[in-house]
């Protein structure tokens, strides 16, 4: 009896027969060192992944949250575009391919995927990781600089995560440009911060401006109805962890919460959600209290109690993130 066993599990596995001879201080070390550089607002052109040590650190690090945040984003595209399946996917500054993961994941079967970095010591490791994953076999690991001369070849779909952070403004439009007109539909995920938030509004005008509909996470593509400096769009995925994981990263608890904002979108004809649930619900007795981004372009707190019946039931299963009202087809 042959066992399916899930991109997530089979990414965990990979990474603990990685990380099994990494000197603990020497990962630590490497850690602190990018933990510095992930958090920093200070963009570079020189490859922040040096050495194999470096790549081991943020695989254990960074790849499983990476592939918790690009997944969520994923899923709530696939369900805007429920019909559409990528037949090809590039991965711009993908370093150990976390996104590629997360693609698989997301859509059964093989396509061509191609995932550029400039870090060759991440590139190898992506493609030594992805031998584990049946449908990245054939994946191609290219180096190339990230930057206003990056050249994409046509794809279905192209995925930009963790990446904006890292580069200059102009450098970011000209990325966000090259991804637009080199796919049919370009994801792109930062980290879930103001600063983060803003680097995706400035992708999100770029792509609507390039032609592109907004799939998810807006309910649509007008602009979005957050007072800029007041607050920011952001979302959070669950990411289990393993003991390895755990004792690099210094942690005890079995998951951590991965913030992210995202953008979503696409050429062809989509399907966003009436609207979205853009806080954590705030349960109370008898009522549940939902923050929605709106499909009339506002912001808006609904309150759902128990006279409403099966919506309340549903108010209190909802996540953040989560479409509302919810889908009764299925």
């Amino acid at each position: 009896m042959n066992v399916s066993v899930s991109p997530a599990e089979t990414l965990r596995a990979a990474l603990g027969d990685l990380l099994d001879g990494l000197p603990p201080r020497q990962a630590a070390q490497a850690v602190a060192r990018l933990i510095a550089n992930y958090r920093g607002a200070t963009p570079t052109d020189a490859p922040i992944l040096r050495d194999r040590a470096d790549v081991a650190a943020y695989a254990a690090y960074r790849m499983p949250a990476t592939f918790g945040a690009v997944c969520s984003a994923l899923e709530a595209f696939a369900d805007a575009a429920a019909d559409w399946t990528p037949g090809s996917h590039t991965d711009v500054g993908g370093g150990t391919g976390a996104a590629t993961w997360a693609v698989s994941a997301t859509w059964d079967g093989t396509r061509p995927v191609t995932v550029l970095d400039w870090a060759e010591p991440a590139l190898a490791l992506g493609r030594e990781l992805a031998a584990a994953n049946p449908a990245l076999r054939e994946a191609r690991w290219q180096r190339a600089r990230i930057g206003p001369s990056l050249s994409l070849e046509s794809a279905d779909l192209v995925t930009v995560s963790y990446v904006l952070n890292e580069l200059a403004a102009a450098d970011r439009a000209a990325l966000v440009d090259a991804a637009a007109s080199a796919g049919q539909a370009v994801v792109i995920v930062e980290a879930g911060t103001p600063d983060g938030y803003a680097r995706v509004m400035e992708a999100r005008d770029r792509l609507v401006a390039a032609g592109f509909r907004v799939a998810a996470p807006c309910p649509h593509s007008a602009g979005c109805p957050i007072v800029p400096g007041t607050d920011w769009c952001h979302f959070s995925a669950r990411v289990s962890r393993s003991s390895l994981h755990r004792q690099v990263k210094g942690g005890s608890l079995p998951y951590e919460d991965e913030k992210f904002a995202y953008v979503a979108a696409a050429r062809f004809p989509v399907s966003p959600v009436p609207s979205r649930v853009v806080r954590r619900p705030q349960i109370r007795k008898g009522q549940v209290l939902l923050d929605l981004c709106e499909a009339e372009e506002r912001l808006d707190r609904t309150t759902v109690t128990k006279r409403h019946g099966e919506l309340y039931r549903a108010a209190r299963d909802a996540a953040w993130g989560d479409p509302w009202p919810p889908d009764t087809e299925g």
